[in-house]
């Protein structure tokens, strides 16, 4: 089964996310004070605030996941759809408290978007199936041993 096309876009997401990153813990560590430790907050829920340190072990969390989902490992598509659920819930308290007009579509629209990806990754036959058939040759060896 051949790797379906968004799961390979959403694995170099989350790898372009580890790299931005990690870019952003080198560069707070080597000349602390440059850039703002909030640069990180829009991926790590508030954990940003905890220092340079932090940010390097969320980048590593984004790249290992990144890595897992472009391999078809099913604990990596679980984890994603959990960072999707949190996203929703994070911008549960923005949305209600955004202006009318382009804020609310902006936070609206992050939202819809999370919870198809979630969906997708759950429920999609091609998903699953790419999925299972990763895991399929796993559970035969195990059996014939």
């Amino acid at each position: 089964m051949q790797r379906p096309v968004l799961i390979t876009v959403l694995s170099l997401l989350f790898i372009a996310v580890a790299v931005y990153l990690w870019v952003l813990a080198a560069t707070l560590l080597i000349s602390p004070g440059t850039l703002s430790l909030i640069a990180g907050s829009r991926f790590m829920y508030g954990l940003e605030l905890a220092g340079p340190y932090m940010i390097l072990l969320f980048g590593t969390g984004y790249a290992v996941v990144g890595w897992g989902l472009f391999r078809l490992h099913n604990w990596a598509r679980v984890i994603v759809i959990l960072v999707m659920i949190i996203g929703v819930a994070s911008l549960v308290p923005k949305i209600s408290m955004a202006r009318l007009g382009f804020p609310i579509f902006w936070y609206g629209l992050q939202i819809a978007l999370r919870v198809a990806l979630a969906w997708y990754l759950a429920q999609a036959p091609s998903v699953v199936d790419a999925f299972a058939a990763k895991a399929e040759p796993r559970i035969r060896t195990g059996l014939r041993g």
